[in-house]
């Protein structure tokens, strides 16, 4: 009998290997009875074990002429062979199966990371058995699974133990600590992201790096940061996505050596073109859940990673991975503040959640950023200067001043005033130099309100500031430099006024650079509801009365009336409601008689309103019937104050249905 291993591929491939103990270890480390020195081989990868077996039964057998026979053929009945894996990183094949203890044969194939020995136990034949490696046996060999609960660094146990042995170690650690110390001082991903492989390149001798976020499903990446050695910084690095997914999907970490071998075709062909020979892939783990992975290839076969590479590179993943989660948490903070922020801004004047109103403010939020000038335009009371403010806030001007000016308020030589202000002395009155509007607000934005109103004259004046931004006094010769951006508003048709020679076509184009339209308050309903709340709990305050909200008859009335004011006239109709209301609901009776005439009668709530409103004149006819004319005898009857019954009289148009006693 001659047990024995022989190498046939790997780095020791052709070498010989005799079982001569009861037990024989397998590995990495010198001190093992088997030394293979190769780095996809465990430190004690696996263990040889030699057992005492019966002898075969040669009871009544002719063994004359046998005596000096081959004794090995007895021998082989001898001893049993074991092979037990020492849970190592990247398991123990038999035969293209993994094991955990199994018993040896005669030709088996013993499969050890890299490296394929051959067990064998007859003597006198070949040493070199016919082997079939298949594509499968080849990829088995050439790939090191590291799942995370085995990873070194990430067991304080297993570290002392590791470090005792190994100075490599140590020097692995100060840079982990290293890494450890700086991440957390690093907020942006892109930042977070140049550090680490940058770090990484320091350690681990990769010719290319990625770091890859992935979708839900691992099918397609999200982002890709990556480096070459050739190139530096190059985000175009095509990971294979093989390997990625596998790394997805299993949440192990992955060392591939001889991949042209060990792929399918269509894979092949990507790393022949790309001449990767070895592949280090890990995954970045958030409480069991993968956000993408660390990648890195080298075609140089001098320098092929090995299993402290991936060691390594999976504590520096597992560090980077919470990282990565912070900062996206950051960022994601810090969006939703900036976006409430502008929500503060934007809608906190313009009340809405319609389309209409979604669809301006999205607008409004595109053109307050630019130094563009915008054009207003809407029926009055849509909110006009309120979206000029809301443009001003969320500019780089909103630091400045805001001047509105109505230009419909004024005459001509005022308006002129206004705008560009006066020298001393200019016209009689003019006791002192004055300022204008523009030079006010220079450095901010100048609101002009009805702009259509302006005479010819001042459109040609208005024109030049737009052009040259600059202006002279009214009795000045001295030109003023101004930093201004123009907003203007109107109800108008502008066109139709360039046609009536109103309107100067030139300034037209100056200011309608971006036009933005304030919906009516008809054409966005449902916002009406909003309008209302908030002008109760404004007037209420502002009126010091506590109104607690609205009837849903009179919220039905305020949904069915077309509001030719727009949004200033629903503000004085909730104003005077809170102003002239008794309860702590608005009622139908609070709201301006338009708004109840207006009422459609085929209308539900309509209906019952009518109904209700038909019964308190008939109550209060009653009662001051009853009361023989005398309000307040009446009042007392009907549980009400005086002043609340004169109310309901004036509101009811009842004055002249009442018989004077």
């Amino acid at each position: 009998m001659n047990p024995r291993l022989i190498a046939i591929s790997g780095s020791r491939k052709g070498t010989t290997f005799a079982i001569t103990n009861d037990e024989t270890l397998v590995g990495r480390e010198a001190s093992n009875a088997i030394h293979l020195n190769d780095p996809s081989v465990s430190r004690k990868h696996c263990l040889i074990r030699r057992e005492s077996a019966q002898p075969a039964n040669t009871e009544g057998a002719d063994l004359s002429g046998q005596a000096s026979a081959d004794q090995s053929a007895q021998s082989e009945s001898t001893y049993s062979f074991t092979l037990v894996d020492l849970e190592s990183y990247n398991g123990t094949f038999v035969n293209g199966m993994p094991v955990r203890e199994q018993k040896l044969n005669h030709g088996d194939q013993i499969a050890l990371g890299d490296v394929v020995l051959l067990f064998l136990l007859k003597a006198g034949e070949a040493d070199s058995l016919p082997v079939e490696l298949t594509e499968d046996n080849l990829i088995t060999r050439s790939t090191v699974r590291l799942r995370r609960e085995d990873a070194v660094y990430l067991r304080p146990e297993k570290l002392a133990e590791e470090a005792s042995q190994s100075g490599r170690v140590a020097r692995d650690l100060s840079v982990l600590l290293g890494i450890s110390n700086s991440i957390g001082a690093i907020r942006s991903r892109d930042e977070l992201q140049t550090y680490l492989l940058t770090s990484i390149r320091d350690v681990i001798p990769a010719e290319r790096q990625a770091i890859v976020f992935a979708d839900r499903d691992f099918e397609n990446f999200e982002s890709i940061c990556g480096w070459s050695k050739l190139t530096g910084p190059d985000n175009s690095i095509k990971p294979s996505r093989t390997i990625t997914r596998q790394v997805l999907r299993e949440r192990v970490a992955l060392l591939s050596n001889d991949l042209i071998d060990s792929k399918s075709p269509a894979e092949r062909a990507s790393l022949v073109e790309a001449n990767t020979c070895s592949v280090l892939c890990v995954p970045l783990m958030v409480f069991d859940k993968p956000l993408g992975v660390i990648y890195l290839d080298t075609s140089d076969t001098s320098t092929r990673f090995d299993e402290n590479h991936l060691q390594l590179l999976t504590a520096i993943a597992s560090i980077a991975a919470v990282a990565f989660e912070n900062s996206r948490h950051v960022e994601s903070l810090e969006n939703e503040n900036q976006r409430l922020q502008q929500e503060i801004k934007i809608e906190h004047k313009l009340v809405g959640e319609s389309r209409p109103i979604r669809d301006v403010l999205q607008l409004i939020g595109k053109v307050a950023p630019a130094d563009t000038t915008v054009s207003i335009r809407g029926e009055s009371g849509t909110g006009k200067e309120l979206a000029a403010r809301a443009i001003h806030l969320n500019s780089q001007r909103s630091a400045k001043p805001f001047v509105a000016i109505n230009c419909a308020t004024l005459s001509e030589t005022l308006i002129e005033t206004e705008l560009f202000g006066h020298e001393k002395g200019a016209f009689t009155g003019a006791i002192a130099l004055k300022r204008g509007k523009l030079e006010v607000a220079d450095g901010g934005t100048v609101f002009l309100d009805e702009v259509a109103e302006l005479s010819l004259p001042i459109q040609a004046k208005l024109l030049r500031v737009l052009q040259e931004r600059e202006f002279e006094r009214l009795g000045g010769t001295k030109s003023i430099k101004v930093d201004v951006r123009i907003i203007t508003a109107t109800n108008q048709d502008l066109e139709e006024a360039i046609k009536a020679k109103s309107f100067r076509q030139d300034l037209y184009y100056r200011l309608n650079v971006v036009s933005v339209v304030m919906p009516p308050l008809r054409e966005r309903r449902e916002d009406i509801p909003l309008l209302a709340n908030y002008f109760v709990s404004s007037f209420s305050k502002k009126c010091k009365r506590r109104v607690q909200g609205i009837s849903q008859q009179a919220r039905a009335c305020l949904l069915a009336y077309d509001w030719p004011g727009n949004v200033r006239e629903l503000e004085n109709a909730i104003e005077r409601a809170i102003v002239m209301g008794s309860s702590e609901l608005i009622e139908p009776d609070d709201l301006p008689e338009r708004i109840l005439e207006e009422t459609p009668t085929e209308s539900a709530a309509a209906g019952f309103y009518q109904a209700v409103t038909k019964a308190k004149k008939q109550l209060i006819l009653n009662a001051i019937e009853q009361a023989e004319g005398n309000y307040t005898v009446a009042a007392k009857n009907l549980g009400i104050h005086p002043n609340n019954l004169h109310r309901l009289i004036r509101t009811l148009n009842l004055k002249s249905q009442i018989k004077n006693p």
